[in-house]
């Protein structure tokens, strides 16, 4: 059975904007000295340094890697501005393993540890501890996405934390309203099914053919 998916824009999970401001660019995407000798000492080629550089200022902004081809063009020209690229650098990899590599030498420079299943676990428990209290997807994930950012941990994607959300807020509900009947008496429990029981004998009575005046 399928979920409603929350929208991404009501929670706090990081995720690109249409639109960034100059500001914000400059702030969050700008690569320091330090950080461009690291990424061209770790780096072979003008693609996998670009493409290492949006890693890491992504890493950093979002706490997740972001697909390349979903980082923004804004950012990508900015950040192939300010290190002085040849126009027309694109963030490419020619093999995943480099990909995985460089995602690992990012995770040791920002100091994040990459387990998923810990954070999973963190996920689980914060919004099974809250689902009783709050019924709201979004209040549920932003709870969830607290305890794994203070955990020091990778954020899992944003579909790990809407499905869980829907899916323990489901299951707590139904128990709720299990423990609910089970505390109703006998009569209480048959009240509601005398009443549809009326409701079906009104209906009949109403559709049945009536005699014309004369």
């Amino acid at each position: 059975m399928g979920w409603v998916v929350t929208s991404i824009e009501r929670t706090g999970y990081p995720w690109f904007k249409r639109l960034i401001t100059a500001h914000e660019l400059h702030l969050f995407f700008s690569p320091s000295r330090d950080a461009l000798e690291w990424a061209a000492d770790a780096t072979d080629c003008d693609e996998h340094l670009l493409a290492l550089l949006l890693m890491l200022k992504s890493y950093r902004r979002m706490g997740c890697f972001p697909a390349l081809e979903d980082v923004p063009e804004m950012v990508v020209d900015f950040v192939r501005r300010a290190v002085a690229l040849p126009e027309g650098t694109l963030p490419v990899y020619r093999a995943e393993r480099t990909a995985k590599h460089h995602r690992g030498l990012v995770r040791k420079q920002a100091g994040v540890t990459y387990d998923q299943a810990k954070a999973r676990q963190i996920v689980e428990q914060s919004i099974r501890k809250e689902a009783a209290a709050k019924n709201r997807p979004a209040d549920l994930i932003n709870i969830a996405l607290e305890k794994v950012v203070d955990a020091g941990l990778e954020l899992p994607g944003f579909s790990t934390f809407d499905k869980m959300a829907s899916k323990i807020r489901t299951e707590v509900n139904a128990s709720i309203c299990t423990g609910i009947h089970d505390r109703m008496s006998a009569p209480q429990r048959a009240g509601p099914r005398r009443d549809q029981q009326r409701v079906r004998r009104s209906r009949r009575v109403l559709q049945r053919p009536r005699r014309s005046c004369d």
